[in-house]
């Protein structure tokens, strides 16, 4: 995986970071609800492990897929998937409903898990994870270095934001200073999608 590819990864982890859907909001409204930031940082660990699963396992069935099919047909196909994908968030943004905010360790982690498939973060990654070479070894390799990339980059990110909003904004920010990040996560997918068939 070349330096280009691993920035790009890094940028798409801090993006799914940046989006309140993919957990920071729901760890600082726990640790408001506990009155602990002790309880802010244990939620991270299980919303990062879901998002990862999510991540990982996407890639992998189309690793799976590389290995039997030919290599332009797979680009083709991701990115009419991806696109697709993309679309349809523009038509359809509604969120899964699933927890309430009693949650256990493994619930959290099924909800950022449902949560990340939702929003198509694995789809996102593909276009990167396509620019590799084949062979098993080299697409399993691949597959989890851009997952631990950009799990790195989101962990990063979703800690800072957890952070500082339960510690000095709180959650009456997202009212004044937030813009509607569903649409340019579906604008960026649409986006990965076109690099995808054409990279």
């Amino acid at each position: 995986m070349d330096l280009t590819s691993v920035l790009i990864l890094v940028g798409l982890g801090a993006f799914h970071g940046l989006n309140p859907a993919m957990g920071w909001l729901f760890a600082v409204a726990l640790g408001l609800q506990e009155r602990s930031r002790a309880a802010v940082l244990r939620a991270l660990p299980p919303i990062v492990l879901g998002h990862a699963g999510s991540v990982l396992i996407t890639l992998a069935l189309v690793s799976a897929a590389r290995l039997a099919t030919p290599p332009k047909a797979v680009s083709y196909g991701v990115a009419a998937v991806v696109c697709g994908f993309g679309v349809w968030r523009i038509a359809r943004r509604r969120h899964p409903r699933w927890v309430g905010m009693k949650v256990t360790w493994w619930q959290l982690a099924g909800w950022s898990f449902l949560m990340a498939t939702a929003h198509g973060a694995g789809l996102m990654v593909l276009p990167i994870t396509l620019r590799g070479g084949y062979g098993a070894a080299t697409l399993a390799s691949q597959s989890l270095l851009a997952t631990a990339v950009h799990t790195l980059a989101m962990i990063s990110t979703i800690t800072v934001l957890a952070l500082v909003v339960y510690e000095r904004l709180g959650v009456a920010v997202l009212r004044k200073a937030w813009f509607n990040l569903d649409l340019a996560w579906a604008v960026a997918l649409i986006g990965a999608g076109a690099f995808a068939a054409f990279s």
